[in-house]
């Protein structure tokens, strides 16, 4: 017990460092609090110039809510529980490979230094995103957690910031679905990691703002808010009633799997979901709001 609150203590300390870190230093190009910003602010002005719902204002409903989720989530969160959470849980499983006569490394199968760095990176990415929508579908398909999952789904105007409106629990869900996959291909490094991060934010924030893009033939491959709208949409198809679009990054997924969904133009889709109305507006409630349902 003794080794895991060390791990516990050392992750709060080591992370509030690197936050500190990452708040003075800007001169290096992975650097994660200034980068979510620029991205942010470039996302914003496409917005701002290209809107397609032209009625809707740039601080849209709910913006500073979402804006104060973005922060929280991609920082706080990890000072919070996150890192905490996620190196005991490390430990914990590599414990228990122990008794097996194991550890977590004799768990890999590919390393992606046998194969050109785009191509391992390319791996990395396609595993990772694959592992992510399988994850996103259960988030629709579990009752409880679902619940967690309408905190997402609350947002009644789409905009960049709604991208990373999330209880809290949702990362710990992914992360730890994600755990054995890139414990099984490891070799990544921290660049390869912030390469396929930074991606995966851009296309996120793309994928919530007030843009009214496919990308073409590309569409088929990444996912785009003439898509993503419809994830959001109230009144899902009969046939589909666990949901749609679940792509994160990458649209392939749902037309490989039949869970695409585009019947027409979406822009003016009613968003959230059944009885959406009595859901709690601020994020103390709706953090809450899954506990309390439980009960």
């Amino acid at each position: 017990m003794e080794k895991y609150i060390d791990i516990i203590l050392k992750s709060y300390t080591g992370y509030w460092r690197y936050l500190k870190y990452e708040l003075i230093d800007i001169s290096h190009w992975d650097n994660y609090f200034y980068g979510l910003i620029v991205i942010s602010l470039l996302v914003w002005a496409l917005e701002a110039m290209f809107p397609w719902r032209k009625d809707q204002s740039i601080f849209r409903e709910d913006f500073w809510l979402d804006t104060f989720y973005m922060f929280f989530n991609f920082f706080l969160l990890n000072l919070i529980v996150l890192i905490a959470l996620s190196n005991t849980i490390a430990e914990f499983f590599n414990d228990i490979l122990g008794v097996f006569g194991l550890h977590i490394n004799s768990l890999q199968a590919f390393s992606v230094n046998d194969v050109p760095g785009w191509l391992g990176l390319l791996i990395f990415f396609i595993i990772t995103d694959f592992v992510q929508w399988n994850t996103h579908r259960l988030l629709h398909r579990v009752p409880w957690l679902w619940n967690f999952h309408k905190v997402h789904h609350s947002v009644k105007e789409m905009g960049f910031a709604a991208h990373l409106r999330y209880h809290w629990m949702e990362p710990v869900v992914y992360n730890s679905l994600l755990y054995i996959p890139i414990a099984i291909i490891g070799g990544f490094d921290a660049q390869d990691v912030a390469i396929v991060y930074f991606f995966s934010i851009v296309i996120g924030h793309l994928n919530h703002a007030n843009l009214g893009w496919n990308y073409g033939p590309l569409k088929y491959i990444l996912n785009n808010p003439k898509m993503h709208i419809w994830h959001h949409v109230k009144e899902l198809p009969e046939d589909k009633q666990h949901g749609i679009n679940y792509g994160l990054t990458l649209s392939l997924w749902d037309y490989i799997f039949n869970t695409h969904h585009v019947p027409h133009d979406g822009r003016d889709i009613e968003l959230g979901f059944e009885d959406d109305e009595d859901f709690p507006k601020t994020f103390i409630k709706q953090s809450l709001y899954p506990i309390k349902t439980e009960k």
